[in-house]
């Protein structure tokens, strides 16, 4: 496996503000966000609330700039999978625990842990994501390492691709984001050759603070179609 997986070229070197609670982080964002916007967190369709956001931070997954507005910087890991006729899997919408359903349109696409390889984020966006679907992949002995990634998911030699682009966030309206991408070409064994639904693993289910991760907008089910990769 080529270096840039193993090391991104965007490390994980920003520091992260510190918020006790949900709170918190509230009283912080309204003075700096337009109220309009920051009313319709987790109201809006398609939007997260408050708590998502303080969990993302807390886990090392987010990081907030201090400035007005706070800029929003996530790494993300984006796997194309391709199959053997040239077709690329997509997510074509999303069903949230509060009954919204979210329009997506993209491929396969997880925000990335602290100290967390491309290669390593790849698999575990597959095991999260499409797991529940792999009925006959053994997951149970998979512990991040090539050789069992190799059994379901196989990377595609020398197709990472590292781009940053800055756009305002659809989950959180009003904050904008800074969104550092990792993607690359792979393909993954036992798929679907149609459109399937698959249910997601709890985003948050080893938090500690259980009443914040229940208070959170999480995906329930996610669905999948193949589409022409020049569609994508």
């Amino acid at each position: 496996m080529s270096s840039p997986l193993r090391n991104p070229t965007n490390p994980r070197n920003r520091s992260h503000r510190p918020f006790a609670t949900p709170q918190s982080l509230s009283d912080w964002l309204k003075p700096r966000l337009p109220s309009d916007s920051f009313a319709s967190w987790g109201v809006k369709p398609g939007t997260k609330n408050v708590h998502n956001l303080w969990l993302e931070i807390s886990e090392g997954e987010t990081s907030l700039a201090d400035s007005t507005p706070p800029v929003r910087t996530v790494e993300v890991v984006i796997v194309r999978i391709i199959r053997n006729d040239g077709k690329v899997l997509i997510e074509s919408h999303q069903e949230l625990s509060n009954g919204d359903v979210r329009t997506r349109y993209r491929p396969l696409s997880e925000k990335m842990k602290p100290g967390e390889s491309v290669e390593e984020a790849v698999f575990r966006a597959v095991k999260e994501e499409l797991g529940s679907i792999i009925k006959n992949g053994n997951f149970r002995n998979f512990d991040n390492n090539e050789s069992d990634i190799n059994g379901v998911v196989k990377i595609v030699p020398n197709s990472y691709v590292n781009k940053v682009e800055e756009r305002a966030s659809a989950s959180y309206p009003g904050l904008p984001a800074c969104y550092v991408l990792h993607t690359v070409d792979a393909e993954v064994e036992w798929l679907p050759e149609g459109e399937f639904c698959t249910e997601e693993v709890e985003e948050y289910g080893d938090f500690d603070g259980r009443n914040i991760a229940d208070s959170a907008v999480h995906c329930k089910k996610h669905y999948w179609m193949w589409v022409d990769s020049d569609s994508v």
